[in-house]
């Protein structure tokens, strides 16, 4: 058996992973809905046109409508989104703040947005997180407390006009902190 060549995993995700309703992780009309807006940069700081971001997060109230919410899973709220990039490498998911949720160790997490990144030159996705500014719990999450400090700023979004501002820098100088899952 001969081994394939390795694949990047975009751009052609565009015409069968998109839909209509994917940057809407809750309805337009959700109490404390915002938007989640920001560009994806390669490492020569040139926008990315063609990737696409998923997002999964917890509800409001720190549920998971999946059957391993270690709680029990909670019917009613999608918790995932999936937007693909512009012509600008623009980006965006209206979605709620999430809850905390317990860790790998029991200790709960900050409020937080896991997102995927796909886009041409990646062999495999980039997943990071996104920590909501000001957001006091932030000080003892447990993820973002292992990352130096250094490097923080890059998980944390800026308050923006209707939400908040979260740039991925692929590579590079400010390159956003990645996670090995």
């Amino acid at each position: 058996m001969e081994l394939t060549p390795s694949q990047t995993v975009g751009p052609f995700f565009a015409h069968a992973l998109t839909w209509e309703d994917g940057p809407y992780v809750v309805p337009p009309s959700a109490e404390g809905a915002f938007w989640l807006r920001g560009v994806v940069y390669d490492g020569a700081g040139e926008v990315v046109p063609d990737a696409l971001i998923e997002s999964w997060q917890a509800s409001p109230d720190g549920r998971f409508d999946h059957p391993d919410d270690p709680r029990g899973a909670v019917a009613g709220f999608r918790g995932f989104g999936r937007c693909p990039t512009d012509a600008a490498g623009r980006w965006g998911l209206h979605t709620v703040r999430p809850g905390r949720v317990p860790g790998a160790d029991g200790r709960l997490q900050a409020p937080h947005i896991d997102l995927s990144v796909f886009a041409r030159g990646l062999l495999d996705r980039v997943v990071t997180r996104v920590y909501l500014p000001a957001e006091p719990s932030n000080v003892d999450d447990p993820v973002l407390s292992s990352v130096p400090a250094r490097l923080r700023d890059t998980l944390v979004a800026a308050p923006a006009g209707d939400g908040y501002r979260f740039d991925i820098r692929l590579q590079g100088a400010g390159e956003t902190v990645f996670f090995s899952v």
